[in-house]
């Protein structure tokens, strides 16, 4: 439910309006306009009577949401939300290139990684340590060995970094890391989007393989009714009966999740694609579309990669790809 206040409403008036309604045991979210105050409740709203709140002098209307999803929904919260760590910032007009490797094979492969990516526009470090793969005898990631070679890359180039949490164990690894990226299959693991939801750090939520808009923005719901707020949803393709590419990358729900949320939205053509010279036009394509970012996959030598190297560029299509990128903002602003 959401109760529009009146411009010449009061600070008193509204206190004393939010007390009562956290008194009838909901949370009240507050927005405030240029012209006029916002409050969003959740909870139990039959508690609530709809038409003794609308005979209130300062309340101008109130709306009942149909959605399920209402901390991310954008009639809450009108405005975009702006996420991020540092100076580094999605959404609200705020656009950000997420590179790196797949994973972090090596120091000397991530180090030389990191300062391409750097010197070509990228803001933020990516790269697993922890991973999870289809294969139980595929490379499964450095653990912890590689998060101190995160660490050192971030140091030296100063990049955000961030990295895909697989286990709330392992989060004590994370003091360090400015963004938790929670992959698409772990999209609807509720236990662990619920302790993200008792965290201080943004965290980049992925689209499962076969999951809808609201599906993804319900996961988003179970961090944000946990208290964090600093969600940043991504679009990374969705399971469809094409073959060729690895995912089908869902350019449409860009714009469509702009329309029903406030949160930025990141787009992954990387993982998509499957192909790395599919990765540029897609990148175009959701730039265009109003993305609030990008995550690319960047290895110095893909050929020799141990995880993800046919979709991943090398530095110099790197730098490419970031020219083109930045052609297209400069049109959009």
């Amino acid at each position: 439910m959401i109760v529009v206040l009146k411009e010449n409403t009061t600070k008193e008036q509204k206190g004393q309006l939010i007390n009562w309604l956290k008194g009838q045991g909901l949370q009240v979210h507050e927005s405030d306009g240029e012209y006029k105050t916002i409050l969003g409740l959740v909870g139990d709203t039959t508690k609530v009577d709809k038409d003794m709140l609308e005979i209130l002098e300062m309340v101008d209307h109130v709306t009942p949401i149909s959605e399920p999803y209402k901390n991310a929904n954008r009639k809450f919260h009108p405005k975009d939300s702006v996420i991020g760590a540092g100076d580094v910032k999605f959404g609200g007009g705020n656009f950000q290139v997420i590179a790196g490797p797949a994973a972090v094979e090596s120091e000397e492969q991530l180090l030389n990684t990191a300062r391409r990516v750097k010197a070509a526009g990228a803001t933020v470090l990516r790269g697993s340590v922890f991973g999870v793969r289809k294969s139980p005898y595929a490379f499964q990631g450095l653990k912890d060995e590689g998060m101190k070679y995160l660490e050192e890359a971030k140091r030296e180039t100063g990049l955000l970094l961030m990295t895909e949490l697989q286990n709330i164990d392992d989060l004590k690894y994370y003091d360090n890391v400015d963004f938790i990226q929670v992959g698409a299959r772990n999209m609807q693991n509720y236990d662990l989007l619920k302790e993200l939801g008792h965290i201080n750090k943004p965290v980049l939520l992925k689209r499962g393989l076969a999951s809808t808009m609201e599906e993804l923005l319900m996961s988003a719901e179970y961090i944000m009714a946990g208290g964090n707020e600093q969600v940043i949803l991504c679009e990374r393709g969705i399971r469809t009966f094409e073959e060729y590419t690895t995912d089908t990358l869902d350019i449409s729900a860009v714009p469509a999740l702009h329309l029903r949320t406030h949160l930025p939205v990141v787009v992954d053509p990387s993982n998509a694609a499957g192909h790395a010279d599919m990765v540029t036009p897609l990148a175009m394509a959701a730039t265009a579309a109003g993305a609030d970012g990008l995550m690319i996959e960047v290895h110095e030598e893909p050929h020799k990669a141990l995880k993800d190297g046919a979709q991943s560029l090398d530095p110099d299509e790197f730098d490419r790809l970031m020219d083109k990128v930045r052609k297209i903002r400069e049109v959009l602003d």
